[in-house]
């Protein structure tokens, strides 16, 4: 799965774990004063943030283009040199692209929040009975929404355009590997399945999900910032009182809430899709071999497989049913908690329908990123499930020591590939 698109994949996702620490430190403990050294000062922090494009094109922005490109080209010049692979300029610098683009595209959600703020002040003095607001300077504040979401627009669908030939390219990657070791991998039960259908489903998960943690994590680099920012607008928070930073704590608590109850809920669902995978093919592989050989998928041997598949639906079902109260609940809480932290800052006075709505999306942006686990759940639980397989498809035909959950016994069925 790695080793066919990445260069030597164990010391290269460590190598980027570690460099990507480090160039994170540096940008955030000095990146400032090297900036301003090199030309890129930093802005006041009594400015106001730019709206509109300008967002785009402060110093500070050019700044971390170039340190980014710097960044990565030092990795990339490095396992280029070291590590030579054939995929190299997809899996290495093709990810750094998508990343770089996935955080444009959150610096995108950025300029929108920023814009949030004049709008919808705009709009609550519009409505007061001594308003100040034009209708001109509605439009030309909807003007500068309509460049930002053109903007967003363009950066989305090059971004996915992008990311679907990445991953196509790494699927790619997979097939040749296991082609090429195709006198062995025939005689592993199910291989023409791993072989197509496996990496096809991997390859289709891995576009949407990965795009999803890129984004996320991104998201919160992004957005934490700013609702660090905007919880000084808060004055305290219902059954706690004053705190530091009440929204930047508050979204914290909430969303790792939400994760440890989702992960502990769901633990053993990964196991059952994995084994529903397997009573399935090991039925189906039966009725194959039963339209060529009257011998085979006999009734006893047939009711006892599907017997199988209906015990592991059964299970499925009921750790589903409680899965789905507890994420459901929660999702539910999660549409009014920012609200209800904001209770008693509304109640006072404190903060203008334009903060509100600043303060709602950052709050929710960096409370999605958080709860990733809570929304993709079900996908991640596919995407392991396949993993797995394609994991004990590979110890088999690279002789390597099956997990035990493989080594199960089967009736009708050898265990090592499927």
């Amino acid at each position: 799965m790695y080793k066919s698109f990445f260069p030597n994949p164990k010391p290269f996702f460590t190598s980027v774990v570690l460099w990507t620490a480090v160039a994170v430190a540096v940008w955030y403990g000095a990146g400032e004063e090297i900036g301003a050294w090199l030309g890129f000062p930093p802005a006041s922090p009594d400015t106001p943030p730019p709206l509109g494009l300008g967002h785009f094109t402060t110093p500070q922005f050019v700044w971390f283009y170039l340190y980014y490109v710097a960044v990565v080209g030092l990795f990339a010049g490095f396992w280029f040199t070291v590590s030579p692979h054939r995929w190299q300029l997809w899996s290495i610098l093709g990810s750094a692209v998508i990343i770089f683009s996935t955080y444009f595209s959150v610096q995108v959600s950025v300029a929108i929040n920023n814009w949030r703020r004049p709008f919808f002040d705009a709009v609550q003095n519009a409505l007061s009975g001594n308003s100040t607001t034009t209708v001109d300077d509605l439009y030309a504040l909807i003007l500068v929404f309509a460049q930002i979401a053109f903007l967003w627009v363009a950066v989305y669908v090059a971004t996915r355009f992008f990311v679907s030939h990445f991953v196509f390219r790494w699927r790619t990657a997979m097939n040749h590997y296991y082609m090429s070791r195709w006198p062995e991998v025939r005689t592993i039960e199910g291989a023409a399945q791993r072989v197509q259908e496996d990496t096809m489903r991997f390859a289709t998960i891995m576009e949407d999900l990965g795009v999803s943690v890129v984004d996320s994590v991104m998201t919160l680099f992004a957005f934490l910032p700013v609702l660090f920012e905007l919880s000084s607008h808060v004055v305290e928070l219902p059954f706690v009182g004053t705190i530091p930073a009440p929204l930047f704590n508050a979204a914290i608590f909430w969303s790792l809430f939400g994760t440890v109850l989702l992960g502990v809920a769901g633990i053993k669902l990964p196991g059952l899709n994995f084994r529903n995978q397997r009573v399935e093919a090991a039925y189906r592989k039966e009725l194959v071999y039963g339209e060529d050989d009257a011998g085979r998928a006999q009734p006893m041997t047939v009711a006892d497989l599907f017997d199988h598949v209906r015990v592991n639906y059964f299970r499925l079902y009921f750790h589903y049913a409680y899965f789905n109260v507890f994420r459901g609940m929660y999702l539910q809480a999660d549409n009014i908690f920012a609200y209800l932290i904001l209770i008693p800052t509304i109640a006072a006075g404190k903060i203008t329908f334009g903060l509100l709505q600043q303060i709602l999306t950052a709050f929710s942006q960096v409370s999605n990123s958080f709860q990733y686990l809570v929304n993709s759940w079900t996908t991640i639980i596919e995407l392991l499930s396949i993993q797995k397989r394609l994991a004990a498809f590979e110890a088999a035909f690279e002789g390597r020591e099956l997990a035990a959950i493989d080594r199960e016994y089967l009736p009708g069925r050898a265990a090592a590939g499927d």
